[in-house]
């Protein structure tokens, strides 16, 4: 699953969203009627459209290319695949046990994303 069957996607930002300030650059659809962008002209950003979604694959991993498993405590840990999964150690976990679930990780060869 990792590796090269992750590629990038283009970040796609709204039009002329550097122009206006209230406009902010999270996307939306071209709809003006003489849009350039929305008619595909070249040299204009891509369009968000179905051709980039990514595999099914690879849907929903961590960029690292594992699945993100929230864990809370040292028995949730045992429970993960060290070749496919990888821990996210859960908000309300507190130093001490935040500790023994991190040496859990390292002796069984999990990562832990944070």
């Amino acid at each position: 699953m990792r590796g090269s069957t992750m590629t990038k996607k283009p970040t796609f930002k709204r039009q002329e969203y550097w122009r206006y300030k209230k406009l902010g650059d999270s996307y939306r659809r071209p709809r003006g009627k003489l849009s350039k962008r929305r008619r595909y002209q070249a040299r204009k950003p891509a369009m968000a459209r179905v051709g980039f979604r990514c595999p099914k694959a690879n849907r929903g991993l961590h960029p690292s290319g594992y699945k993100d498993i929230l864990v809370e405590n040292v028995d949730q840990i045992k429970a993960l695949n060290p070749e496919t999964d990888a821990a996210r150690i859960g908000a309300t976990v507190g130093k001490r046990k935040r500790q023994l679930i991190v040496a859990k990780a390292q002796e069984i060869g999990v990562k832990v994303l944070n």
